[in-house]
């Protein structure tokens, strides 16, 4: 049986009508924000106060996108006849976002806990070579950046966790017969 003319024109124009009487599901974004999952990329936040410039994220980075300036400052011995240390002072930690894709290895690597994924996701310009964000920048997103989640109820406790509770256990323990040697003394 051949088709019949124009069938083909009458099932488009079915589909059309079922899917004008649906409700819209299209967000209207600068009106409603978006629901983000929990942990989602948006950019990276610094938490300078951790950042020992160890230049591990910029040298893990496969792209090259962070720049990181420093010097050398020495500070007094602490203690009469100790020696004088020398530390790291971070003077520039910039990303250019214009480079990065978003890979994560830079705060995978980082380990002291400086960098940190934020949901931030507005912050594009009109400049390419304004997406190039300097440390203040990037301190302002860690303040953005969630809780980490709660550990599993259930979980097995870290071993650190256990082992630093073994021994403050023992310190109490220890302590707590001392003054029991002093009140009553030993038999």
């Amino acid at each position: 049986m051949p088709p019949i003319p124009g069938s083909g024109l009458a099932k488009g124009l079915a589909v059309t009508l079922r899917t004008m009487t649906k409700k819209t599901v299209t967000a209207q974004y600068p009106d409603t924000q978006p629901e983000l999952p929990p942990r989602s990329r948006g950019v990276i936040g610094l938490f300078e106060e951790n950042c020992t410039v160890c230049m591990l994220c910029a040298r893990e980075c496969p792209d090259w996108c962070i720049y990181i300036d420093s010097h050398k400052e020495t500070s007094p011995p602490a203690a009469p006849g100790g020696r004088e240390r020398s530390r790291n002072v971070l003077d520039r930690f910039a990303i250019d976002f214009s480079l990065c894709m978003y890979c994560g290895i830079c705060i995978e690597v980082c380990p002291f806990d400086a960098l940190f994924w934020s949901p931030e996701f507005e912050y594009a310009e009109t400049d390419i070579h304004e997406l190039t964000h300097e440390r203040d920048k990037l301190r302002e997103w860690m303040w953005t950046v969630p809780e980490p989640p709660a550990l599993d109820p259930g979980a097995e406790e870290p071993k650190e966790i256990a082992a630093a509770r073994k021994a403050a256990d023992k310190l109490a323990a220890q302590r707590a017969h001392e003054q029991q040697d002093e009140k009553g003394g030993t038999p």
